[in-house]
């Protein structure tokens, strides 16, 4: 297995992040990954601050989050935040709903525009690529899903696969494994709670805690290129129970 990592996503409620910092480090993690607001507003000093805490506590960041925005408008920027914070790989992270292609031409197309984005990245040699949701594998009036058409445009787009939002989609993570493996750089962990619980909790559940096959699913993903395991809990009530018996749960399948 690769490294387990905590996506700071999860936290972004439990402020400060300085705090959040010494829990993880508490609880066994020495990764995490970012995401845009948590250093998007931050100019040079700031990172340099961030990077510091994140020394402090025992913490790498190689995995980050970017927005497409600043990835097309400013890629200069996001390859100064990367190398500050010894990033190593680059994901985009979502589309807005108004900003979704109706058809398997278009979302061809945005595979493309995220190959673009994706060349300065990559020629700075960082590993660059998508990160799903749900949305991507709801069928198109063709029948097709977007998530086939993406990486059609994008033939060197790697993948951050997250599982939990592949089943929320109604898709079998399993047959995605096995259709696109040989792309999967890091893979986002958390689970779904059963039907009609953690409400509160947005349905999700801490990892090992929920209905996903988290251990059959580390066995499938044991042929892909992944580099990094990385936690996360889209609306946690706990981050000390989430960040604990998450790591616990990985660390034993």
């Amino acid at each position: 297995m690769g490294d387990v990592s905590f996506q700071l996503y999860s936290a972004r409620n439990f402020q400060p992040f300085a705090e959040v910092f010494r829990i993880l480090a508490d609880a066994g993690y020495t990764q995490v990954e970012g995401y845009g607001a948590l250093y998007d507003e931050l100019d040079e000093a700031g990172v340099q601050r961030l990077k510091a805490d994140l020394d402090a506590n025992g913490l790498a960041m190689p995995t980050a989050h970017f927005g497409l925005d600043l990835l097309e408008s400013e890629p200069e920027r996001v390859l100064s935040i990367a190398r500050t914070l010894g990033i190593e790989a680059i994901y985009c992270p979502y589309l807005l709903p108004d900003h979704r292609p109706a058809d398997a031409a278009g979302w061809h197309a945005f595979g493309e525009r995220l190959q673009k984005a994706g060349a300065p990245i990559r020629a700075a040699g960082l590993t660059f690529g998508w990160h799903n949701h749900d949305f991507e594998f709801f069928s198109l009036p063709d029948g097709s899903v977007p998530q086939d058409h993406i990486f059609a445009g994008g033939p060197d787009l790697s993948w951050e696969a997250d599982i939990a939002w592949i089943v929320r989609g109604g898709a079998d993570p399993f047959a995605w494994i096995g259709k696109y493996g040989d792309r999967i750089t890091a893979v986002h962990v958390k689970d779904i709670a059963p039907a009609g619980e953690n409400a509160e909790e947005d349905g999700w559940a801490d990892v090992g805690h929920g209905t996903v096959a988290w251990a059959d699913l580390f066995k499938a993903l044991a042929g892909s290129p992944v580099r990094h395991f990385i936690v996360e809990h889209d609306n946690p009530k706990d981050i000390n129970r989430l960040a604990t018996r998450s790591i616990a749960s990985v660390k034993a399948f």
